[in-house]
């Protein structure tokens, strides 16, 4: 068990390492997507607010976890203790779920943005703009963060 364990603990990448390895690669993309979700859902009229709230809240734990999660295997944190390819599977798998039930309430919201009356139709068009940008940029962390937990489970699995 000790030698699966280091073995487990070998494959995972440290370093400049996460630049060139197939899941971690994924860090950078899912940190610019997610971040450009946050700043075009922030920068909109926010109607109606519980969804929108959903979605801010999602991009922004997801991107600092993701930021803290980068940090952790760039220092090599991860080499001290067992079970980092099981969290890394974990983590990714909850981040795309967590983007899909934020993705598809922000293309909602978006579609039915005609009908909002509060704000005037040129800012109406100006935010459906926007969230049109956030929902794609959404769509495509969602995807980032699949692609990411798929290779993270191949990886998990094959210790």
């Amino acid at each position: 068990m000790a030698a699966a364990t280091t073995q487990a603990m070998a494959n995972l990448p440290s370093g400049l390492g996460i630049c060139t390895t197939a899941p971690e690669i994924f860090y950078l993309p899912e940190l610019i997507f997610g971040g450009l979700v946050w700043i075009l859902v922030a920068s909109t009229h926010v109607q109606p607010e519980n969804p929108q709230g959903w979605v801010m809240f999602v991009s922004v734990f997801c991107f600092v976890m993701t930021f803290l999660w980068l940090i952790i295997f760039a220092c090599g944190a991860h080499k001290n203790k067992g079970g980092w390819a099981t969290a890394d599977f974990v983590y990714h798998l909850l981040a795309a779920l967590f983007y899909l039930s934020a993705s598809v309430p922000l293309a909602n919201i978006t579609i039915n943005m005609k009908n909002n009356t509060v704000v005037s139709p040129v800012d109406r068009f100006r935010y459906y703009q926007i969230d049109i940008a956030a929902v794609v940029f959404s769509y495509t962390a969602t995807l980032f963060y699949f692609i990411h937990c798929i290779l993270s489970a191949i990886r998990w699995k094959s210790f």
